[in-house]
């Protein structure tokens, strides 16, 4: 099987892309390497990547039209996996045209190069930003999602509706991935634990928004992506029992699905924080400041649906995903801990 797994050198689509080569699988990865965080910590994952024999990666930017087109053309891929995107609430309020032209424009070219080249199924991420305004807990796939907080939540709802329209239409089977704060090695450098981490070992304070009272459903890497390969096995089919009188937002009688994808069990961050101290062997000087524009107090996974379809059964505590973290950074950056007394 041949798999396109769009940014192959981005955190997530790393760990996927690694973990269907160690199948067997031939798989192609796409990345424009951008600048939006250090190019080094992509071309350490693409580095590894090149390491297998049946791995290619392109260098491509989702808006570019032509040569997206040609990538499908010639590739003739089975199935996509679609996980590149301009991420961060936080940046999506600095520079919005950057979301559109990746999240909008870059993923229109993923469901025409899937329509054209008879892609048996998409798979592609959204985010638990779709939820907004919800405080509804857990959040649900059935639940409506018409509010998002900020532009980034905001794409990843088009998103949604986007793929729904090219499986109502075209017949692709399309399945959408709501990620819930995901961690672990080789994590973004603009998520919370990498600058925690840094921070603390640093000696800096660490800034702490909404005073510390988020909670997270802290998801660990390598269960993500156990979830995301099992989703993209197992296509999408229609909702037979669907009802236009009553929609459900989570399936449709086109192929066409939707999936929570967490944890389950929502963390205090004053917690997290304490499981870093922990790992580093340091306490934090912490910074408490109010509520970001565009982001949420809390997150919590309802994964009835992922569960009863594929089995996924997230299974690795904050505790060690966490020191799985600190022991790749200091191992990553050459850093030696010296011990408080």
């Amino acid at each position: 099987m041949k798999v396109l797994v769009t940014g192959a050198a981005g955190f997530i689509g790393f760990f996927t892309a690694r973990q269907l080569l160690e199948r067997g699988e031939t798989v192609v990865g796409l990345d424009n390497f951008n600048e939006y965080y250090d190019v080094t910590l992509k071309e350490s994952r693409a580095a590894i990547l090149d390491g297998f024999d049946k791995f290619t990666m392109v260098r491509i930017d989702l808006a570019d039209r032509e040569a997206m087109d040609a990538l499908f053309a010639k590739e003739k891929f089975d199935k996509v996996v679609h996980l590149a995107a301009q991420a961060g609430v936080r940046y999506s309020l600095e520079n919005p045209h950057a979301y559109i032209d990746s999240n909008i424009v870059g993923t229109l070219h993923i469901l025409e190069g899937c329509r054209h080249n008879d892609v048996e199924h998409l798979v592609y991420a959204s985010s638990s930003s779709v939820y907004g305004a919800n405080t509804t807990m857990p959040f649900s796939i059935h639940q409506n999602v018409d509010h998002p907080l900020a532009l980034y939540g905001a794409t990843k709802k088009a998103n949604e509706l986007m793929a729904h329209t090219y499986s109502s239409l075209y017949g692709l089977p399309t399945t959408g991935l709501r990620f819930f704060t995901v961690y672990g090695p080789f994590g973004r450098p603009d998520m919370a634990l990498f600058m925690f981490t840094k921070n603390i070992i640093e000696g800096k304070p660490i800034d702490v928004f909404n005073y510390g009272n988020h909670k997270r459903d802290f998801t660990y890497i390598e269960d993500i992506v156990e979830g995301v390969i099992r989703t993209m096995d197992h296509t999408a089919t229609p909702n037979e029992a669907w009802d236009p009188a009553m929609p459900d937002p989570g399936t449709s009688r086109v192929p066409y699905r939707l999936y929570n994808i967490g944890n389950q069990q929502p963390v205090e961050l004053m917690k997290y924080i304490e499981v870093i101290e922990e790992c580093v062997g340091k306490k934090a000087e912490k910074n408490l400041l109010p509520l970001q524009p565009g982001d949420v107090p809390d997150t919590w996974a309802d994964t009835t649906d992922l569960v009863a379809d594929v089995d996924y059964q997230p299974a690795t505590p904050i505790e060690v995903g966490v020191k799985n973290f600190v022991d790749w950074y200091l191992e990553f950056y050459q850093i030696e801990l010296k011990q408080s007394a």
